[in-house]
């Protein structure tokens, strides 16, 4: 499952997304990522599912490769669910079973709240997935730019974000590389009480951090070896191009909080 995981990783391909420029795709994920929650009946969610598949759809990411790499999302939104149909005591008591109460409110606000986190993880992924990291790094620092009239270290934070990004499925890979060596050994994973399971991750913990250290120590002496030295008196060698089909997306998206605003309960 581990390397499965697509939160992370750039899938290349020809789509209208991937040549979208960097910095309209940040701006429209920030800005999902605020309207998302104007959604709060059937209505509105629907035209964020609609808006959401239709970015995927133009993106051209196999469905299956989507599907592979969120399934272990699709149980944590699952258990989102859970949670708040057993646990929201508000509105109408629909079903009774012993201790097990269950209420509209409660039924109402899982889906809401499984909807809104399903549609942000697909989201985000989907920025990873169509921006290569050196991409989001020059698109982070060209809109934080501003900031470096107070001294902020705008290159230095959008290079640590985007190395950060690029990790997460490095360390994903080295995590099930370590499972794996661990369970030929006979350790059990995915059997037992939880508490032989708790103790069965910690000796995961030290060689994934021994093998964290590792990694940013090489990608350290890498970069002092190619001559960095920060963002100071650096050129780029892909210059960002901002067209038309950013601003028509960012118009969609303007159109899409205006609906949301009207149609909002």
């Amino acid at each position: 499952m581990m390397e499965k995981m697509i939160f992370g990783r750039y899938v290349p391909a020809d789509s209208t997304v991937h040549k979208m420029d960097p910095r309209s795709k940040l701006v429209i994920i920030f800005l999902f990522v605020c309207i998302i929650f104007l959604a709060n009946n059937l209505v509105t969610y629907a035209l964020i599912g609609i808006y959401t598949f239709y970015m995927l759809g133009i993106s051209r990411i196999p469905a299956r490769f989507l599907y592979g790499g969120l399934k272990p999302a699709i149980w944590l939104v699952l258990f989102t669910l859970i949670l708040q149909v057993f646990f929201t005591k508000q509105g109408v008591l629909l079903v009774k079973f012993g201790p097990i109460e269950i209420y509209d409110q409660g039924v109402r606000q899982g889906i809401f709240i499984s909807l809104r986190f399903f549609f942000l993880i697909l989201m985000t992924s989907l920025l990873t997935l169509t921006t290569s990291p050196i991409e989001i790094t020059d698109g982070m620092e060209t809109l934080l730019n501003p900031l470096k009239k107070v001294r902020f270290p705008v290159h230095e934070m959008a290079l640590m974000m985007s190395i950060s990004l690029r990790f997460i499925p490095t360390l994903m890979q080295e995590t099930d590389k370590i499972m794996k060596a661990q369970m030929a050994r006979g350790v059990e994973f995915d059997s037992g009480p939880i508490k032989d399971r708790v103790k069965a991750v910690i000796p995961l913990l030290i060689p994934l951090f021994v093998s964290a250290f590792k990694r940013a120590e090489e990608l350290a002496i890498a970069m002092e070896a190619r001559g960095y030295r920060g963002g100071e008196g650096r050129t780029k060698y892909r210059q960002l191009s901002w067209r038309t089909v950013d601003t028509l997306q960012i118009l969609l998206l303007a159109v899409l909080t205006v609906l949301l605003i009207l149609l909002r309960s």
